[in-house]
């Protein structure tokens, strides 16, 4: 009797220790928390930004890197921007995007009740217009300002940090590098100053003036046509005869020529200014050709600028 009973605890201490065996292996083999897991998708998610144009989805692309998936909404070379409709896939993109850019004061108005009509309250957007204090009826050709430019970066890059603060390091590398490879525009911006502060300009759009006074060119083209032909409207008469009578003096060094606004007027000013051997600057509302970044259009459109003034220095 006492022999089973001894036989019986000992396959009962057997039992346990198989059993707890199974116990370990069932355990360790298993996944981790869900809470962990969660956190290692969350890190490695891109955020979803879209900018209502290609300059300034250019900019917080090279400042997002491989933390952003961007889409630019407004990336047509041979469409006038400010004439541009909104779709369903713009509504769709911008409904499901984190960070939304777009430029305010009127200039991409769509965005703006796209934005309305998503009611994302986790969404963050960045108005360039009100970011600057800028309103309605103001020039809303911001990026062709160094000054507005630089502004912006640095918004976007607090604005990227505010939503992904772990990849805060990553961040501040890549506004590091955007700065520095915005050098070589902002040094020829400075040199242009230096050579032609105050030679006299014309501009068949207001998209230039913002260049115009980083450069310390005198714009002299009537204001009011620049600004009726930028909204899609007919200038004064008076303005145009202005322009013209600006154009038949020969006082005017270079014709900065907007070719994302073309029309019969323009093209007319464009033809008087050719006639009379002034140097021709054409310059886009978007970047041009539409794959280079925005450092790389600007600047090629600042050499331009540069040789075109250099010419008429020289008598060319």
């Amino acid at each position: 009797m006492q022999t089973r009973t001894i036989i019986i605890a000992a396959a009962l201490v057997v039992i346990v220790l198989v059993a707890a065996i199974f116990a370990d292996l069932y355990f360790t083999n298993q996944p981790t928390q869900t809470v962990q897991t969660q956190t290692a998708v969350n890190s490695t998610t891109k955020i979803q930004v879209v900018a209502g144009e290609n300059f300034w989805g250019s900019l917080i692309s090279q400042l997002g890197g491989t933390h952003t998936q961007v889409l630019s909404i407004v990336t047509d070379p041979n469409a006038d921007p400010h004439e541009y409709e909104s779709n369903s896939a713009d509504a769709q993109a911008i409904a499901n995007a984190s960070f939304v850019i777009v430029n305010g004061a009127g200039y991409d108005d769509w965005a703006l009740k796209l934005i309305s009509a998503s009611n994302n309250p986790n969404q963050k957007v960045l108005n360039v217009a009100d970011l600057l204090g800028k309103k309605q009826g103001d020039n809303p050709h911001f990026w062709y300002s160094p000054y507005y430019v630089n502004e912006t970066v640095k918004a976007m890059y607090s604005d990227l940090i505010s939503i992904d603060p772990a990849d805060t390091t990553y961040f501040t590398q890549q506004y590091s590098a955007l700065n520095s490879s915005l050098g070589t525009y902002n040094s020829r911006i400075s040199e242009i100053r230096h050579q032609f502060a105050g030679t006299k300009v014309a501009s068949t759009e207001s998209i230039f003036e913002y260049l115009a006074n980083a450069t310390g060119l005198d714009l002299v083209s009537p204001p009011a046509f620049m600004e009726a032909v930028a909204e899609g409207n007919d200038p004064p008469a008076q303005s145009v005869v202005e322009f013209q009578q600006q154009i038949q003096s020969g006082n005017v060094s270079v014709l900065v020529y907007n070719a994302q606004t073309v029309t019969p007027l323009t093209q007319n000013i464009k033809a008087m200014a050719a006639a009379k051997g002034i140097p021709i600057v054409a310059v886009t509302e978007t970047i041009q050709p539409p794959d280079v970044t925005f450092q790389v259009w600007m600047n090629a459109e600042l050499i331009s600028l540069q040789n075109a003034l250099n010419a008429q220095a020289l008598g060319q």
